[in-house]
């Protein structure tokens, strides 16, 4: 008997996807051709700077931002950040922004923006947050320029086939590009936390804050999981209480030191924020044991570079104190003089600081936490292959 037009598309539907969309296990040494993140300041590329309406952040868009990567990037240093170390690591490009014209996205795209929150607006002035970010691109925002980046740049056309089919043979183009891809949702949150701090909120308010940013992350986490990607990187927040620009927010004299010098307070916070993410990240892992689900551990990672200090190559009397800034004293910072604005001045060696401007990391920092991370114990688990490495 003849077959029927809607069981031969029905059988080519099946065809395409076993064929397809069945692709590699995470975990098999396969190599990654791309990377795609999602974050804020900690891994923009540019972003903010092309999307900024003119006169604003201009301090990043010139000297002395850049200085030692040799020019202004839109990113939050003097030159590299994390992600542009692991790219190089993988063997990558460094990510163009998403929001650059004329760039190529074929090694991977960087839609983390410097200043993004993880909640939405909407959810972030629900909450006890009186001061509203200046940049509305949460972690929503981004995950939506991901799935339109990949809907235009893996688009089928296939003459008459069925809709279905279409559908189908996309998706399938979008698994097995993720599939042999590296997806950062993070590190983000932080300036959730960040707004409520500096509209003076205390920690017990903020801490109310934890559970719907981390619920948010890791939503963001499943949605990527769902759409194919099996390499996944998770980050935790930084020991706030050791930045310097949270330091300089401290009246002098104050006894809530750790034995480092950081706030004791501040850092406990962000070891509360840490221990959920992980628990999530953990239950996620177990829903999705075919998938390589890691946290980057930026805390302890940062805590070690810290005590390591003069082994790795810095100054160990400026490991709070802002390379670039004004104001002096233990810190170098004051908020009402950002790096870059007249009247603040960088450092000669920003290679011997830990902080670039008070708030963001040199790019001898990022790179000494990015081997800290991805080649060391950091990483947990460790999901990452690097060329040339047994």
């Amino acid at each position: 008997m003849a077959s029927s037009p809607a069981f031969l598309a029905l059988s080519l539907f099946a065809v395409l996807h076993l064929s397809c969309c069945h692709g590699q296990a995470a975990g098999n040494g396969g190599g990654i051709v791309a990377i795609y993140s999602l974050g804020d300041s900690i891994t923009d590329t540019g972003n903010l700077v092309k999307e900024a309406p003119p006169g604003m952040f201009e301090t990043i868009k010139h000297f002395p931002y850049g200085v030692t990567f040799g020019r202004p990037t839109g990113r939050c240093s003097d030159g590299l950040l994390m992600i542009d170390f692991l790219a190089q690591d993988l063997g990558l490009p460094f990510l163009n922004p998403y929001l650059g014209k004329n760039k190529s996205f074929d090694h991977g795209v960087n839609f983390a923006v410097a200043g993004a929150t993880a909640m939405d607006l909407t959810d972030q002035l629900n909450t006890s947050m009186s001061m509203p970010p200046f940049a509305a691109n949460s972690l929503k925002l981004q995950l939506r320029w991901f799935k339109d980046f990949l809907k235009s740049s893996f688009s089928t056309d296939a003459g008459n086939s069925s809709h279905a089919l279409l559908i189908n043979a996309q998706g399938c183009k979008v698994r097995r590009r993720l599939q042999s891809s590296l997806v950062l949702v993070g590190e983000i949150g932080g300036n959730d936390y960040n707004y409520a701090f500096f509209a003076n909120s205390s920690v017990t308010e903020v801490e109310k804050l934890i559970p719907g940013v981390v619920r948010t992350i890791i939503d963001a986490a499943e949605e990527v999981v769902h759409m194919g990607a099996n390499r996944v990187i998770i980050p935790g927040n930084f020991p706030i209480g050791c930045v310097p620009g949270y330091l300089a927010m401290k009246a002098p004299g104050s006894s809530d030191y750790d034995s480092m010098g950081c706030l004791r307070e501040m850092n406990l916070f962000a070891a509360k924020h840490n221990a959920r993410l992980q628990r999530a990240v953990a239950d996620l892992r177990w829903s999705y044991p075919n998938a390589a689900i890691a946290y980057a551990d930026y805390y302890n990672s940062f805590l070690e570079l810290l005590s390591n200090a003069t082994t790795l190559g810095f100054d160990a009397a400026s490991t709070r104190k802002a390379c670039c800034g004004a104001g002096g004293g233990d810190y170098n910072f004051d908020w009402t003089r950002m790096c870059g604005a007249e009247g603040t001045a960088a450092c000669e060696e920003p290679s011997k600081y830990v902080s670039w401007d008070g708030i963001h990391m040199t790019q001898a920092a990022y790179r000494a936490m990015s081997r800290l991370i991805y080649h060391g114990k950091y990483l947990e688990p460790q999901i990452l292959n690097f060329p040339g490495k047994k």
